[in-house]
């Protein structure tokens, strides 16, 4: 756990993801998140439900974000909120995450202690994604998605700028102000010089992360000290759902194949975030006791079931589906290929700039 009196603090936004809450919390407590700010929305599934029963038993703290959203959107919306509230105010490091992203930390017993004890100098850390893919199941079972989905991305990737992408841990001492949904944003100037950071394999980062980057490098491992397991497909049956819900940033823009072939990687298996499984376990089998709880995730299971059979009768999300099963995993770009892909990258950016 965090040396005495520090508060880590994850941030979370959800909708309609009930069946996936217990497990999610349970592993975030057992790698040493203290705190829990969880903001819902426009729930069908009973999530809204088990937080308010969460915020009772002292988990979390809960907050409706039912709209107007801001032009961002939904999570846009959340975070800003989130940047004047007590229980941010009070942390110590903050990191603001999505239901299908777990912290999985290497270093020591796996704990933030351990991260931070690691990286003492740091302001902030990039946790970099690691994309676990779909390995071709099709149906939703009530089972943790840490278990369910090992196969992922090799530890360096070439392309594309998604497997790249990280989320910031960042210290919470007055260097950046507002929430991001990826970096912390409204930086101090007057701080910025005494900042560091440093990346999941220990390196201390450039200038240019203090202020916009939001991937690291391409082409060299970052997964030493932490990463950040991403499941962004799940099940096909759980993805066209997804699709059905919406995208909580950019939400104009529907989810369909492109999405899926830039993150569907299988070519590995990783099970280091199992490290942990025993104590997350113990604490998911305590909340399911609960009275309250138990019944709520049931139900929230329950009606991503019904809810997917009602898809199933719309032309659109059975093409979806249809297509989902015959697209192969996605195959990493080669060194070579991915060169020529940097290379119109890097003209488009100067053309840009002219």
């Amino acid at each position: 756990m965090p040396e005495t009196g520090q508060k880590i603090l994850a941030v979370l936004t959800v909708r309609n993801e009930g069946a996936f809450l217990l497990e999610w919390l349970a592993h975030h407590r057992a790698c040493g998140f203290t705190d829990f700010l969880v903001f819902s929305n426009d729930c069908q599934d009973g999530t809204d439900t088990m937080l308010d029963r969460l915020a009772e038993l002292g988990w979390l703290e809960h907050h409706r974000n039912d709209g107007p959203y801001d032009k961002g959107g939904i999570q846009f919306t959340a975070l800003k909120a989130a940047s004047g509230l007590e229980i941010v105010k009070q942390a110590d490091w903050i990191l603001p995450l999505d239901i299908d992203e777990f912290v999985n930390i290497h270093a020591g017993d796996h704990s933030v202690s351990a991260l931070l004890a690691e990286l003492p100098e740091a302001t902030a850390i990039t946790l970099t994604w690691r994309l676990f893919g779909n390995a071709d199941v099709i149906r939703f079972e009530d089972r943790p998605v840490t278990e369910v989905f090992t196969r992922c991305a090799p530890e360096v990737m070439y392309w594309s700028w998604r497997s790249a992408m990280f989320k910031t841990l960042y210290r919470n001492d007055g260097t950046y102000r507002k929430l991001g949904v990826h970096r912390p944003r409204d930086v101090d100037e007057s701080r910025l010089d005494q900042a560091r950071w440093f990346d999941g394999e220990g390196r201390e980062l450039d200038d240019q992360f203090k202020t916009r980057r939001i991937f690291s490098n391409y082409g060299r491992p970052n997964y030493r000290l932490v990463q950040l397991n991403h499941y962004p497909l799940g099940a096909m049956e759980s993805y066209v759902l997804k699709a059905d819900r919406g995208r909580a940033v950019h939400s104009d823009h529907l989810l369909d194949v492109d999405y899926w072939v830039e993150r569907n990687f299988c070519t590995e298996i990783d099970t280091s975030i199992q490290a942990l499984s025993m104590q997350s376990h113990a604490m998911r089998m305590d909340l399911l006791g609960d009275r309250v709880l138990g019944p709520l995730h049931e139900q929230a299971v329950q009606w991503r079931h019904s809810r997917f059979r009602e898809l199933m009768l719309q032309e659109p999300y059975r093409a979806l589906l249809g297509r989902l099963m015959m697209t192969p995993p996605s195959r990493p770009v080669e060194l070579g290929a991915a060169r020529t892909l940097m290379r119109f990258a890097t003209q488009a950016r100067e053309d840009r700039k002219q």
